[in-house]
């Protein structure tokens, strides 16, 4: 899959889409503070905040692209950030960031303090 490819910008669209709203960006983010072994359904609401209902409906949109895994354990959910997912996404974005163009210095962003 290469940069150009209509196919994978339009799935890195719907990737960036799904994540465009705080209530699914705190999630993946989450998810991956609790990476590998991601949280139960009860633990994302009570640590965000947020009503069963609504979770439910951010977890779908985020699986449905690729960004968060799940897997039944008895009567719970476990979700995961699906790392493979989230690292085509970023690795396409510094594509054309970091060694198409010199719009960001990969140093400042690869490299922490």
């Amino acid at each position: 899959m290469t940069v150009r490819d209509p196919q994978a910008s339009a799935r890195f669209a719907r990737m960036l889409a799904a994540m465009g709203t705080e209530p699914r960006l705190n999630i993946v983010r989450l998810l991956l503070q609790a990476h590998p072994h991601g949280l139960v359904v009860g633990d994302i609401a009570a640590e965000l905040g947020m009503p069963n209902s609504t979770l439910s409906h951010h977890l779908d949109k985020l699986k449905h692209e690729g960004l968060i895994q799940v897997q039944r354990e008895g009567t719970f959910l476990r979700y995961t950030a699906h790392t493979a997912g989230l690292e085509e996404l970023l690795g396409f974005l510094y594509a054309e960031c970091c060694t198409r163009s010199t719009a960001v210095e990969p140093q400042r962003i690869v490299c922490c303090s």
